[in-house]
């Protein structure tokens, strides 16, 4: 690991020994865990493992956007075209295509291993969203020795392993979780230029690693999701230098020879893409994707502070001891450390806030620097002890509210009521419950490391029991299954009222997506062919059907729930027996 900053006025002498509570084994825990790197690094990617498993094999493809992604890798795949990205015959050129690149390698990589089926697995697309969550973690931990001593880094980094936010993205086959480990390495790796400038430290020689991991993942993040990266570090620039009113630091990080680097990195794909389709590549991503997002797109529109008020969630456990960390960071806002860390944040976060379109994950970049100084505060111990310590009962209200969500949603999907996750329920109820009734400002940690313990709980209980066994969410999988059972070889389908792309990637790229009539057609130009209907289109099906003197018989019928359009939907499977 790079060189710990000790910072200034920031941290503190460890807490004398407190009699037996429910967290002092955990505590004893993170003593062991934080005597060293090594052992650092082995704690947290044993607990990230922990964390981002549940579920991670099980949970099927998602829509939109997972499945969308995964289609259109399993088409590069296929054609053996590493340069276009489509869905069947579309162009999909909203984002670059460095997270194609990488599921392309480990489907690759899977099938080299033998592993059978290995393009229709959806846990193998997810391979990279869960190195880069990895990965996030450990540069949280890396990026915060800069800031904080080396137990409250692992503080800092657990809070971002237990969020709620990154543990979704790390179970989902898309760009955001390596698009945070890019941002995280970059402005980990500017921080240190900025602290040893601040502290006229290595003014001579400054190492070459720090430029080099600057460059390297600012344009690895380019190839992931486009300019995105460069707004999270220009924005930072910009504050700092308004604030200090210099920016020579910046030379610290090599930017002749650093934006070289990063052109050759970058440019030859998109030379490529340019040579292949022209403008439309960038009309797409940057006029049909980024800037359409100053809108409402595709109905994500929502007024400023959404994601203020989402952080309750999406940051929990550490969002309770975050809000009573602000006055002490407001306060400490001249210190170098927290001066970086809030032109990390703020000014991003007032972008995401003002612009229409809002999705959770926008903000996921910046939780690095609220795990950051929250962990420097819970480290000084000047956590605020007004009304805000209230916020302490939300370790047990999450637990609480996310228990009774999903029996009773298992209940209500599947008629049963979960009891294999009842233990794991009871468990993060518990740890919830010693995580509130335990806090206090000294021992702030212990409360952390028992709400911790919760998270893990939640983890197995949402994504690795009940998520999968809700079947009447995944539609796509019971129709998969249906054409993998036909007689005839090389079965072929048409969907007419259900269009996820879970369907495209299960049943295959040919599958043909259109309406009733158009699915009749489609039945009666050959044998081993199906048509998907769903009862909202029945009747133009049969209609055409008669027209067309198509014979046809009802196979299965599969009802589920579309939650992408919110509505029940109920689908039939047709075969065609010709025509008269």
């Amino acid at each position: 690991m790079a060189e710990t900053y000790p910072p200034p006025r920031f941290g503190a002498p460890r807490e004398p020994k407190s009699p037996v509570n429910p967290g002092s084994g955990l505590v004893r825990m993170l003593d062991i865990a934080t005597a060293s790197h090594a052992r650092a690094v082995g704690f947290l990617v044993l607990c990230a493992l922990l964390l981002f498993l549940p579920g991670f094999f099980t949970i099927p493809p998602i829509d939109r956007d997972e499945a969308r992604f995964a289609q259109a890798t399993k088409q590069m795949v296929e054609s053996g075209d590493y340069v276009d990205i489509r869905f069947q015959e579309d162009v999909r050129y909203k984002k670059p295509v460095g997270i194609y690149w990488l599921q392309s390698a480990a489907v690759e990589a899977a099938a080299a291993l033998k592993l059978p089926k290995a393009e229709l697995r959806i846990w193998v697309y997810r391979l990279p969203s869960l190195l880069g969550a990895i990965g996030a973690v450990l540069m949280t931990y890396w990026a915060a020795l800069g800031f904080i001593t080396r137990r409250a880094a692992v503080l800092a980094a657990l809070m971002m392993c237990a969020s709620v936010l990154l543990g979704v993205e790390a179970r989902l086959a898309k760009t955001d979780a390596m698009l945070l480990l890019c941002v995280v390495a970059t402005m980990g790796a500017m921080a240190r230029a900025y602290l040893s400038w601040q502290r006229a430290e290595d003014e001579a020689r400054p190492p070459w690693s720090w430029p080099a991991i600057f460059w390297t993942a600012l344009a690895v993040g380019i190839l992931i999701k486009g300019p995105l990266i460069l707004m999270f570090a220009g924005l930072t620039i910009v504050a700092l230098a308004i604030q200090d009113r210099d920016s020579s630091w910046l030379w610290k990080l090599r930017p002749v020879w650093g934006l070289m680097w990063t052109l050759v990195l970058v440019l030859p794909w998109f030379v490529a893409i340019f040579w292949r389709a022209g403008e439309t590549f960038f009309t797409d991503s940057v006029g049909g994707d980024m800037l359409s997002k100053l809108g409402a797109q595709e109905s994500h529109g929502a007024p400023p502070g959404l994601y203020l008020a989402l952080f309750w969630i999406t940051f929990w456990p550490g969002a309770p001891l975050a809000v009573m960390a602000a006055p002490a960071v407001w306060r400490a806002r001249r210190e170098p450390g927290a001066q970086f860390l809030l032109a990390w944040l703020i000014p991003s976060w007032i972008v995401f806030e003002a612009v229409l379109t809002k999705l959770p994950h926008y903000v996921l970049p910046l939780y690095p620097a609220i795990a950051i100084l929250t962990a420097g505060a819970v480290e000084r111990r000047v956590l605020s002890r007004s009304w805000l310590m209230r916020g302490a009962a939300w370790w047990f209200a999450i637990p609480a509210a996310a228990s009774i969500m999903v029996v009773v949603g298992a209940v209500i999907l599947t008629r049963q009521p979960a009891f294999v996750a009842w233990p794991f329920i009871a468990a993060a109820l518990i740890f919830g419950l010693f995580a509130w009734w335990l806090y206090d400002n000294n021992r702030a940690e212990r409360s952390l490391l028992n709400a911790l313990v919760a998270a893990l709980m939640l983890a197995v209980v949402v994504y690795g029991i009940v998520l999968p066994s809700l079947t009447p969410l995944f539609p796509s999988i019971e129709i998969a299954r249906a054409l993998r059972n036909v007689t005839c070889v090389g079965p072929k389908a048409a969907s007419a009222g259900y269009h996820e792309p879970s369907l495209v990637f299960l049943t295959g790229t040919k599958t043909l997506l259109t309406d009733g009539s158009g699915a009749a057609d489609f039945l009666g130009q050959g044998s081993c062919r199906f048509a998907l209907i769903e009862q909202r289109s029945e009747r133009s099906f049969v209609q055409r059907a008669e027209a067309i003197g198509l014979r046809y018989k009802v196979g299965t019928r599969i009802d589920g729930y579309n939650f992408s359009q919110g509505r029940a939907i109920s689908i039939s499977i047709f075969r065609s027996e010709g025509t008269e």
